[in-house]
């Protein structure tokens, strides 16, 4: 009994299992050792027991209770060891649900070995905590693979409810995410429908509602038609920023009253924005000119793992194809684009598609940009129990957002543009939420401001629209 270390929670069960005077030798060796009295035993269940309380309230404010069951009593039975504090258990909840969601081995899996006892507590609980941070970033900077099927997020069940949202008139909005620090087009925006049916594991729409319902304006169609335009100007106004601006198609009339307004102002190039194949209105009603709609694309795979309940890549480009045999001017975004494995070979595939499907002559735009994540939209990724390996990349800090390091954009960026040389002098190319400085390595040329940015873009526009050759 020369032991000078306790496993204190089991010292009731060993007293029960050994004979009567092996407990008496064991008491007597305890009581020596101060178990009985004010020692460390009762200090150590004291502080065991405050801890115990403590951890209850400090849990609340961690991703810990987004943890199975499992991991959760397991995560505890460390926390009461180790006495983690309220940011080392965020830490350790945080990697322990990303590691769920990216079908990962688990947090007991992975969890380090005990470090050696005669360290200070504090040390003990930063090798841990480090050793568990290391292999999560191991995980970040290895190109994720999308070779497994992908699991299913949710049911897709929404209502849909249109209500009087109380305004006295319908105004134009600025693109959600201008700003000085990236080189922004200042899109405006108008919002027709508020929250999206679709679920895209990176989207930012989502983090905005807090509910499965898609709201619509009833007075629509009369707010629009009394919004007041200069006629002097010139618009780019998209829709597809609160929601997709297709896949409700013409419920409640709103597709309806975006083509009449569009017709009656020449000066407005409205952008649709859609990840959808419900183009039924646009084909069997008069489209204006100056509507153009646009898709955003990715690889077959991103779009099973990680854009579930949109149209598969297929469907989107036939869809694209049929408008544009109508005369209705398209557009791509190829945003965001992800950086994994085959992401070479399978965006060569997918931009080689796009350049012998289309005529340029057919298309006014093709985008790029990537992966930018607020810290709420990150909270709300983890929160929201997805399996998507959305979140298992390098993120670095970026304009004031987290998002990939440059060099990895500039690698995707170029060559996207490399790969659709032939459209360089016919169509508008532009990189959408990224900084300035990228623009001239990517495409060769950049503009000294948002506003030079915004003429060109809408220059180019009006030049496609009216059958005019595209100028860079």
């Amino acid at each position: 009994m020369a032991c000078a270390c306790y496993d204190w929670d089991s010292l009731a069960f060993q007293l029960f299992v050994l004979p009567r005077r092996e407990q008496w030798c064991f008491r007597a060796h305890m009581a020596g050792a101060g178990v009985n009295g004010h020692g460390p035993f009762r200090s150590h269940m004291k502080g065991r027991e405050a801890y115990r309380q403590k951890f209850s309230r400090i849990v609340e404010q961690t991703p810990f209770g987004r943890l199975t069951a499992e991991k959760r009593a397991f995560l505890r039975r460390q926390a009461l060891d180790y006495r983690f504090s309220q940011q080392e258990l965020r830490r350790i909840s945080e990697i322990g649900v990303e590691l769920a969601m990216w079908d990962a081995p688990s947090l007991t899996a992975v969890w380090p070995a005990a470090p050696p006892p005669d360290l200070p507590p504090k040390e003990r609980r930063a090798l841990v905590v480090g050793s568990l941070h290391r292999y999560a970033e191991r995980l970040r900077t290895t190109p994720r693979q999308y070779d497994t099927p992908a699991a299913t997020r949710g049911s897709g069940s929404y209502r849909v409810r249109a209500r009087d949202r109380r305004r006295g008139h319908l105004g134009l909005g600025r693109c959600p995410v201008a700003s000085e620090r990236t080189r922004c087009c200042n899109l405006l925006t108008l919002d027709a429908v508020e929250n999206c049916g679709f679920d895209c594991s990176y989207c930012s729409v989502r983090s905005f509602y807090h509910d499965d319902e898609i709201h619509f304006d009833s007075r629509f169609a009369d707010r629009l038609s009394a919004l007041e335009l200069n006629p002097e100007r010139t618009y780019h106004i998209g829709t597809g920023q609160a929601s997709d601006s297709l896949m409700w198609g013409n419920r409640f009339g709103v597709l309806d009253a975006l083509t009449d307004f569009t017709r009656r102002h020449p000066n407005v190039v409205l952008e649709l924005k859609t990840k959808s194949k419900n183009i039924a209105y646009l084909l069997k009603n008069p489209v204006p000119r100056n509507l153009i709609c646009t898709w955003s694309l990715n690889p077959q795979c991103i779009i099973e793992y990680e854009e579930q309940r949109t149209a598969w890549l297929d469907e989107r480009l036939n869809a694209a194809r049929r408008l544009a045999d109508r005369g209705i001017i398209v557009g791509f975004h190829f945003h965001p684009m992800i950086h994994y494995a085959d992401w070479r070979a399978d965006y060569s595939a997918l931009l080689s598609r796009i350049e012998q499907g289309f005529d340029p002559s057919e298309v006014a735009l093709v985008s790029f940009g990537t992966l930018t994540f607020t810290k709420s939209v990150i909270r709300h990724i983890r929160n929201s129990g997805s399996k998507t390996r959305i979140l298992q990349m390098p993120l670095t800090a970026s304009d004031g957002k987290l998002s990939y390091p440059e060099e990895i954009k500039l690698a995707l960026f170029s060559h996207a543009y490399r790969s659709l040389a032939s459209w360089h002098d016919r169509v508008f190319f532009y990189l959408c939420m990224e900084n300035q400085r990228l623009w001239l390595p990517v495409f060769g040329f950049e503009y000294p401001s948002n506003q030079a940015f915004e003429a060109a873009m809408k220059a180019s526009y009006f030049n496609k629209i009216r059958g005019y050759p595209h100028r860079s």
